[in-house]
């Protein structure tokens, strides 16, 4: 992500951005997105129905919502992300046009320019907030880094062929590789 320009950027900045233009507004300095690429949208397809199936055949409660959705991690107007998926349980954060509070799991597909705000800035962020869970799946890598915030802070890094148990459910596990295919 690159830095469009130095500044102490608002929330109402965020939603008047340009037709068709993405960005990611963080404590008043806005971040671009680049497009994602073929691999990326396929895994965040793939794990948004995997997780998606599984909410429904469960009839839980919870919402998964792919990117572009805006989220205000901290519904204070200064931090909005758009993670790759949200998976968000209590439904009383999303409004009509956008997620007013952190999402319980998010996961973020790294692209070769999201590598540092995926892997530091919205580590952190996510933490932060609140997320219980936070994925970031690493096509290059070919592998998911897991952290479980409400259980430890440590990572855990999984290689795309081992099966994931995904913590806020408990029995759901998603093998990456499997969604390769």
């Amino acid at each position: 992500m690159e830095l469009l320009r130095q500044g102490m950027y608002t929330s109402d900045d965020y939603w008047n951005l340009p037709e068709g233009e993405r960005a990611e507004l963080i404590d008043g300095e806005f971040f671009n997105m680049a497009p994602p690429d073929y691999i990326h949208q396929k895994l965040t397809f793939q794990l948004s129905r995997t997780i998606g199936n599984y909410i429904k055949k469960n009839q839980g409660e919870c919402e998964i919502i792919p990117a572009p959705f805006a989220v205000n991690l901290n519904a204070d107007d200064r931090r909005w992300v758009e993670p790759d998926i949200s998976v968000i349980c209590d439904k009383s954060k999303l409004t009509d046009r956008c997620c007013n509070g952190a999402p319980d799991f998010v996961i973020e597909v790294v692209s070769p320019g999201s590598r540092k705000m995926d892997y530091g800035t919205k580590m952190v962020l996510y933490m932060e907030a609140g997320v219980k869970e936070y994925w970031i799946v690493d096509p290059v890598k070919k592998c998911t880094t897991v952290y479980r915030f409400e259980e430890d802070a440590a990572p855990v890094i999984f290689p795309f062929e081992r099966d994931i148990l995904v913590g806020i459910y408990g029995d759901l596990s998603i093998n990456i590789a499997e969604l390769t295919k």
